[in-house]
């Protein structure tokens, strides 16, 4: 157990820049004293001792503004950050090195026995006010922004955010390379891709514009030929995709 305070209070200093001293660490941040608490408290439920667990848990609530179920499992290195409002529920699975700020909720969606609460695997980080609800699983290094509300597994290293949390758009760059590639500017591209309207929307201009490329290259190819093609340029001028996608921005 002093081994993993050990580490409890060195994992402060990795990802709080505010902590001068482990002195002040030990005697002031919430977050490790509920880790502390949680600990004994999982150990009494584990040995079947639920009431005692319970009111320990209780207690430690009480003391941190912190509430982690007994039953949950928590990894190691886990900092949970300012921590007033945490709720942890009983069938939550924290992994190792994962980072949790203040008004995080770990909870539920149904009130059937059995796993109920999420999973965080190893290096999750969770911003402030978010909300994962249900036994789905926020993968590997993955990141929920604050306020998000997950209810939908989360990929591996991926950034959910959102209500309900959505998983941004990494491939947004890969776009705009392969749009210049084809010889136009993709107006589709935008630093915000998570919103699902957006995306629909701004998928079908950059398919329009795709779309009267090719037609372009048609005609000059049958203009080469001998065909008579009427001039379109005025009609095309009216189409401005530029100012159609900002105003979906």
């Amino acid at each position: 157990m002093f081994k993993h305070l050990r580490e409890d209070i060195a994992v402060v200093f990795e990802r709080d820049p505010a902590a001068r001293n482990r002195f002040e660490v030990l005697m002031t941040y919430p977050g490790v004293h509920a880790i502390l608490f949680h600990r004994l408290s999982h150990r009494l439920w584990r040995f079947g001792l639920f009431l005692m667990a319970r009111q320990l848990a209780h207690f430690a609530r009480w003391v941190t503004g912190i509430e982690i179920h007994p039953g949950a499992q928590i990894g190691r290195r886990v900092f949970i950050d300012h921590g007033m409002g945490v709720v942890i529920g009983e069938t939550a699975e924290v992994g190792d090195d994962v980072t949790l700020y203040h008004g995080v909720t770990l909870g539920g969606t149904s009130w059937k026995k059995g796993k109920r609460h999420p999973t965080l695997g190893k290096g999750v980080v969770v911003g402030a006010g978010a909300k994962i609800l249900g036994p789905i699983l926020v993968g590997e290094g993955a990141k929920v922004g604050s306020n998000a509300v997950v209810v939908k597994d989360v990929p591996p290293g991926a950034t959910a955010v959102g209500i309900p949390a959505r998983i941004l758009d990494a491939k947004a760059g890969q776009r705009e390379d392969q749009a210049k590639k084809m010889g136009f500017s993709a107006y589709a591209i935008s630093e915000d891709m998570n919103d699902p309207m957006v995306k629909a929307v701004h998928s079908l201009l950059d398919h329009t514009v795709v779309t009267d490329h090719r037609i372009e290259q048609i005609l000059a190819h049958l203009k080469s030929l001998g065909a008579n093609i009427p001039d379109e340029e005025a009609r095309a001028e009216q189409f401005d995709v530029g100012h159609l996608n900002k105003k979906v921005d």
